[in-house]
């Protein structure tokens, strides 16, 4: 009988454990918030909290990311999870900053076990313009002021095949392309673009970060020459003349890097992170 007891323990502590572990994988924390878009999330809880904070992150095409939040869940002891009831008059959101939280994922088990429909009700009225070009590039500078680039894309390149020249569309397409590093694609499509508008010197700092990626030096000194000389941003000049400065000082060229320092401190704050690098490159010269 004693045997038969430590049998039936040790095959509790093992249910125990496994239920622990599975709760524990279900629940990852790992997910950032620009990864979770049109799903259920839920917050990683405080150190002695035995509850879940959850919500629905979506995309506001002019607001940007946001938390709909939700309500808690927690987990009882015969691990099912169970919602706390929401204030259905309460419609609070979170705009999210770029720092936010990780989050995970509610999987469509769990997301079922609370009640949860595949998406609100409300999401729809987000969503009554989503094929148009304007929302489309929305969403797209949204991603890519993220860091997410990637997921800038589809929507990007579907906006693109609707109305390439459409205002805003151009440069963030080939800003996506080269935080990418598809340098190629952002010069085919900043070529046609200043056709379009050549007066536009976004396009050519674009195109000239371009050309310096690809390790075409001469295409890119003369773009950001044009760049600069359209430019009325003492910022993005200095952006672009350290560009240039660098690439200098890769290929140990003195007479061109000292050019291209002198219009870097020309246009640059005094102590700004540009002037410092100018100053760097001159200290390591002589280094290999």
């Amino acid at each position: 009988m004693k045997h038969n007891m430590m049998i039936v323990v040790a095959l509790l502590f093992f249910i125990i454990h496994v239920n622990s572990q599975n709760n524990e994988s279900e629940l990852k924390f790992t997910t950032k918030y620009y990864e979770a878009v049109d799903k259920w999330v839920a917050l990683p809880p405080g150190d002695t909290d035995s509850t879940y904070h959850y919500g629905f992150i979506y995309i506001d095409d002019e607001a940007g990311f946001t938390y709909h939040i939700g309500s808690e869940f927690y987990i009882d002891d015969s691990n099912h999870y169970v919602s706390q009831e929401a204030d259905t008059t309460f419609h609070a959101k979170y705009r999210i900053d770029p720092n936010w939280t990780l989050v995970t994922i509610i999987p469509d088990d769990i997301r079922s076990e609370l009640n949860l429909p595949e998406e609100p009700e409300w999401l729809k009225y987000y969503k009554e313009e989503s094929e148009s070009t304007s929302y489309l590039k929305n969403i797209g500078y949204h991603y890519n002021h993220a860091g997410a680039s990637a997921l800038a894309l589809s929507p990007l390149l579907k906006a693109y095949a609707q109305e390439p020249h459409f205002k805003g569309l151009e440069f963030e397409l080939s800003y996506a392309y080269n935080a990418l590093g598809d340098y190629e694609n952002a010069i085919k499509v900043l070529e046609m673009a200043i056709e379009n508008d050549p007066a536009n010197f976004f396009f050519y700092r674009e195109l000239g970060f371009a050309f310096k990626n690809m390790n075409q030096i001469d295409m890119a000194e003369s773009t950001y020459k044009k760049g600069i000389e359209l430019s009325d941003n003492d910022f993005e000049k200095s952006e672009m003349a350290v560009n240039m400065a660098q690439s200098y000082y890769q290929v140990r060229n003195k007479e061109k890097f000292d050019e291209w320092a002198a219009l870097t401190r020309l246009y640059a704050e005094d102590g700004s992170r540009y002037e410092q690098f100018i100053d760097l490159f001159e200290e390591k010269w002589d280094e290999n």
